[in-house]
Formats: structure tokens, C-alpha cells, sequence
């Protein structure tokens, strides 16, 4: 076993050799040094504003859903680390893998029948796009090869989820001119419970028939647009999404990474419409933030199209793609979520950050506050001081990652009412002095 290293020393060569992300290299800002976790709480290796622990109030990056350290995806990464961690996916098959895919379609909706198993959520849309693209190839309309998405979007980090992010003012601005250009509507007008918009609904419905002949896709999030701007907008958007592609011939993608087994409210966001799309992409919580995978899912007419093509195959293949340790950890985190009553866990969750967030309204500099499921956000009308607002929440007790004008909050399903009060008051302080 090599020698441990002292904090100072480990923080030292996180500073000279450890790329983070959406940073400098070497860095400005000394990050925090986890020990170890547990439960909803990351045990610091040295006290940080008096505090050695602290509430994870970010479900790490919206991931770890039922918290760290839980017993029952331990017992089935040991489990299947003692039958094997690895093995190829190319002429090769396992039980958890195809477990998995039966139990993601089984889950999802109805027209979703076939899997394809990547590694993260930006390459699960690589891959939604690669479908869509070479699904109308492959049906002799090769001219159909552009994506339409409104504005505010974010769907990962690699080259064609960056085209569909919004293209000003976003963390992918740096590439436009590279970038394959894509057609954005304007973003949704805010509000999940307000009532579709006429003049936006024709908006979206003129754009999609304008451009029909070019389209291989339209790729949104539903409900929820993440790290573009925690915004949320009616469901019904989607239904009009869903009418306009199938009256023009466009297939529709829904990128739930973020908003997928419960955030919102409902197991898929695209629920709260009551419609299908014809390719959903998940990762994030799938493994309940014990490992990363992702998944690609697509309707019967989409894999038979491809299927009917010169090249009738999807040529797509992660040389993880598969892992049987992620997808028995996937299986296993599915199955605690359904064992229990998650919705009634989300709902308690809303009404905790409804009544501590409330609060917030008053402070000066806060634009607005909103809710929705396992959600809670501030915007504030300024860029947020982010090393300010961080040192604040640290104070509460409780790590948060605002970013842009927004501190926000995802907290894991099994926090506690007095750990969700905690984390409010942190939002409120970071808010503060943000």
C-alpha cells in the first residue's frame, strides 16, 4: 500500500496535476477534500468553516439519489464484483445488462422498447442524434440531418450536445462556427403550472413545419431545463412537440438525464404530458451516483428503420459499454426506488423547499424562487459570487454548487425534513451573500 498522503499534500497535487471541471489549470480556488461519505452527508479531511461535514444538498450532481454509502448497492457492487467487473459487450452478453434493459423498458414509456447501454449522459445523446440522423439515411432522406431544440437547453459536454445547447451566453458559446448549426425556437415561457402560451405554440409549430424537410430531430428536456438555466415550463410544450413532429415527419427526443426517476415529480418528466417520445436518453441517477452509465432508449420504428439501411447497423460501441458492475448497480438502485414510496419522499421534499425557500423572496438581489419536485432554485439578478456564496452554505453546514445567477438545491430522496430545512437556510445565506 503506498503511503497516505497529508491533506496540504494531497490538496498540493490536486493543484498541480488534477483538471476539474468547468475550470482553470492549475486551479484558482482550493476545492474541498472528501474522506469519505454516508447517508446524505461528505466527511471533509479537515474542517472548513468549522465545519467536518456537511449535507450534500447537490445529490452529486444530481446523481446519488438515495444518498451515499447505502447497504443495498453496496451489497450488489460487492456482489457482482465477486462474479466479474468487466467484460466486453461486442459478441458477448450478461445477465445484468439484459436485467437492466428489460427493467428500463419496462419503466419507461410504452413505444420504448430497445436499449442501448453507453457510459454518460453526453455520449447517450451522441448517440440519441446518431439514431435519428441515420435512421432517415437509412430511409433514403439523407438531407434530414438537422436538430431542432429552444433555447435555455443543456444536453452535455461532447460535440453534438453541445450544437443543441443554447448558443448564447452558455458554456459552449467558445465553439459556434464549429459547431454543426442547428435551429432553435426561443426558449418556453417560465412556469410549469401556467397554461401553454398561443403565440409560443405557434412559434414552435411554424419553426418545426418551416424546417421539416431538414429535420431529423427535435431534442428538448422535458419540464425541466437543467444546467441552462433551471427553468421549467409547461408539459404542455410537449404535446405540441409531439403533434407538430408527427404531422411533419420529425422524430422527437427527450433528454432525461437530469429529470428521470423522480426529480420532477413523476418518474419521467415526459409523464406530466402524458406523451412518448421516440428516443430518451438517461444517465445521472440511473446508477444512483455509484457509477457512470447512461442509456439510449428508442421505439421499435426507429431501430427498424436503422435495421432497413445499406449500413443496418448502429455503428456505436463505448468499450465500457455494457459494464456489468454499473449495470448491477443500475438494476439494484431501480428496484430500491420502486421498493418504496419515492413519490410521497419527492412530494415531503417540495413541501420542505417550498416552506424554507420561501424566505428567500425577501432577500434583496433575488429575482425569483421556484419549486418543482426534489427542485428548489433562486435566481438571483446578478452573477452569484460563487466563492462567497459557496463559503456560506459551508457555514450552514451544507455544500452547494451554484453557478451563473442560480444557487439551487437537488438534495438525495432520503433527506430528512430537518437536513432539508438546513439546506434552505444555506440556499438563503448563500443568497445572501452571493
Amino acid at each position: 500500500m503506498p503511503e497516505p498522503l497529508t491533506p496540504g499534500e494531497l490538496l498540493s497535487l490536486d493543484r498541480q496535476h488534477v483538471w476539474h471541471p468547468y475550470g482553470p489549470m492549475p486551479g484558482t480556488a482550493a476545492p474541498l477534500l472528501v474522506e469519505s461519505a454516508s447517508g446524505v452527508r461528505l466527511r471533509l479531511a479537515e474542517p472548513v468553516e468549522g465545519q467536518d461535514e456537511l449535507v450534500d444538498g447537490m445529490s452529486s450532481w444530481w446523481s446519488a439519489v438515495h444518498g451515499y454509502n447505502h447497504p443495498v448497492l453496496n451489497d450488489a457492487a460487492r456482489g457482482q464484483l465477486e462474479r466479474m467487473s468487466h467484460v466486453m459487450f461486442g459478441g458477448l452478453t450478461h445477465e445484468p445488462a439484459v436485467r437492466l434493459a428489460k427493467r428500463l423498458v419496462d419503466i419507461s414509456p410504452e413505444p420504448l422498447q430497445h436499449v442501448f447501454l453507453a457510459d454518460s449522459g453526453s455520449v447517450s445523446v451522441e448517440v440519441a442524434v446518431k439514431m435519428c440522423l441515420q435512421y432517415w439515411r437509412s430511409l433514403g432522406k439523407p438531407r434530414k440531418q438537422r436538430l431542432l431544440t429552444w433555447r435555455g437547453g443543456y444536453h452535455g459536454d461532447t460535440w453534438q450536445p453541445m450544437s443543441v445547447c443554447d448558443p448564447d451566453g452558455g458554456m459552449h458559446e467558445l465553439w459556434q462556427g464549429a459547431l454543426p448549426r442547428q435551429v432553435f425556437a426561443d426558449a418556453p415561457p417560465a412556469g410549469f403550472d401556467a397554461a401553454p402560451d398561443e403565440a409560443y405554440t405557434a412559434h414552435l409549430r411554424e419553426l418545426i413545419g418551416r424546417h421539416a424537410e431538414e429535420l431529423a430531430a427535435v431534442i428538448v428536456e422535458p419540464v425541466v431545463q437543467g444546467a441552462g438555466g433551471m427553468s421549467f415550463h409547461s408539459p404542455g410544450y410537449l404535446r405540441v412537440l409531439r403533434e407538430a413532429c408527427d404531422e411533419h415527419g420529425v422524430l422527437l427526443v427527450f433528454d432525461e438525464i437530469a429529470t428521470g426517476f423522480g426529480r420532477t415529480g413523476a418518474l419521467f418528466a415526459a409523464e406530466h404530458a402524458g406523451v412518448a417520445p421516440d428516443v430518451m436518453c438517461l444517465g445521472k441517477a440511473l446508477t444512483g451516483g455509484y457509477l457512470t452509465l447512461a442509456a439510449t432508449l428508442c421505439t421499435t420504428a426507429v431501430a427498424d428503420g436503422i435495421s432497413r439501411g445499406a449500413l443496418p447497423v448502429l455503428a456505436h460501441g463505448p468499450t465500457f459499454m455494457g459494464n456489468p458492475l454499473a449495470a448491477a448497480v443500475a438494476d439494484a438502485s431501480i428496484s430500491l426506488l420502486l421498493s418504496q414510496d419515492w413519490g410521497q419522499e419527492v412530494k415531503r421534499i417540495e413541501t420542505g423547499l417550498r416552506n424554507g425557500l420561501a424566505p428567500a423572496a425577501d432577500i434583496p438581489g433575488v429575482r425569483e424562487v421556484r419549486v418543482l419536485g426534489a427542485i428548489g432554485v433562486v435566481q438571483l439578478d446578478h452573477e452569484v459570487d460563487m466563492a462567497a456564496a459557496t463559503r456560506a452554505a459551508v457555514r450552514e453546514g451544507v455544500w452547494l454548487r451554484p453557478f451563473r445567477d442560480l444557487i439551487y438545491t437537488m438534495p438525495p430522496y432520503i433527506t430528512g425534513d430537518d437536513d432539508v430545512a438546513r439546506v434552505c437556510a444555506a440556499v438563503c445565506a448563500a443568497a445572501r451573500e452571493g
